[in-house]
């Protein structure tokens, strides 16, 4: 089949969740542009998150690590337009309990495609961050000029992704745009996170484990939203600056925890229990996002909405997270959980 193709846009980390929601949406909107996706495919990386693109003629995957110079050459072959950079190590519990994979991917990681985009005079390089670099807030939102007070491993991690990243549009020149999400949900993403575990332990009537009194507050967006602020940054935002995604839409975990309980048909009494909280929880984020207003984005999805369409999407694509939560993420969860009381 012809192609119409003008554009190649190289995506690391594109089998993961806000990655391949980018990817999806792009071979969707964009006939002008091409896609090759290169993805180490570690445990959070699912070749089914991108099965109904697979085979389009302007999508192209590459296996490999971006701490992998060569898997980076490989992976821009005879150029490209612009790299977007998803590729991660990026829940915080695992960071607590292997800190160093963290540094090597998100710092060491960051650091080679930087370079491969000096090499190749990349005309934009977009590194995906988080609104947890700023860490705690507890009054008011967190702005781009803010300063960077990580309080986690994975955080540090991609705050240094974020510096570097920054540094080198200072000392080299180099074309590059951060964005900082916000706590995400939807379909595709892996049951590590707080909303997708919490529905498919409740699918299948066991209990969820809330950190300490639940009353920590974080900033929905769902990833549709996400991953078009990601694309209007791209096409409009100015080099060298950092843009906040935030879904304005500030709720505790136990006000989350309630509303799923209540979605999936289960009680709080018997399906909630409360567990020892992991050491430096922030207790509470929020962004200010008016700089990526003004570029014309702001998030689209109803919150309410959002939330139970993502619950019907687990129920009905058990197909998708029962594979996962049958293998490996078994021995995860207990070496997270156990001795915090969750059962």
């Amino acid at each position: 089949m012809a192609t119409t193709a003008t554009r190649t846009w190289l995506v690391t980390g594109g089998l993961g969740f806000i990655g391949s929601a980018f990817i999806r949406m792009i071979l969707r909107e964009r006939a002008d542009v091409r896609i090759v996706n290169l993805d180490a495919m570690t445990y959070a990386g699912n070749p089914a998150n991108v099965a109904d693109v697979a085979s389009d003629p302007r999508y192209r995957f590459v296996r490999g690590n971006i701490c992998d110079a060569a898997a980076v050459e490989a992976a821009i072959g005879a150029g490209v337009d612009a790299i977007v950079n998803f590729a991660a190590e990026t829940h915080v519990d695992r960071s607590i309990l292997e800190p160093e994979a963290f540094l090597h991917t998100d710092i060491l990681g960051t650091h080679v495609l930087l370079e491969a985009a000096r090499k190749h005079a990349v005309a934009r390089y977009l590194q995906v961050s988080t609104d947890e670099v700023y860490g705690h807030v507890a009054t008011g939102e967190s702005s781009e000029g803010d300063p960077l007070a990580p309080r986690s491993p994975y955080a540090a991690s991609k705050a240094g992704g974020d510096l570097q990243t920054l540094a080198y549009f200072t000392t080299y020149g180099t074309p590059v745009l951060v964005t900082r999400g916000s706590n995400t949900y939807g379909p595709y993403q892996y049951p590590e996170k707080l909303i997708p575990l919490f529905v498919t332990n409740l699918l299948d009537d066991q209990p969820v484990p809330v950190y300490g009194d639940g009353l920590q507050v974080r900033d929905w967006l769902h990833v549709e939203d996400h991953a078009r602020g990601i694309l209007q940054v791209l096409e409009r935002g100015e080099i060298g600056n950092v843009y906040n995604l935030g879904g304005a839409n500030g709720r505790t975990n136990l006000e989350i925890t309630q509303r799923l309980v209540s979605a999936c048909g289960r009680d709080m009494a018997t399906h909630v229990r409360h567990v020892l909280d992991r050491p430096g929880h922030d207790r509470r984020y929020a962004l200010d996002s008016s700089k990526a207003h003004r570029l014309g984005w702001k998030p689209a999805r109803d919150f309410e909405s959002g939330l139970g369409e993502t619950v019907a999407w687990y129920r009905d694509h058990e197909a998708w997270w029962r594979p996962i939560k049958n293998g490996t993420f078994g021995e995860y969860y207990k070496r997270q959980y156990a001795e915090r009381g969750a059962r």
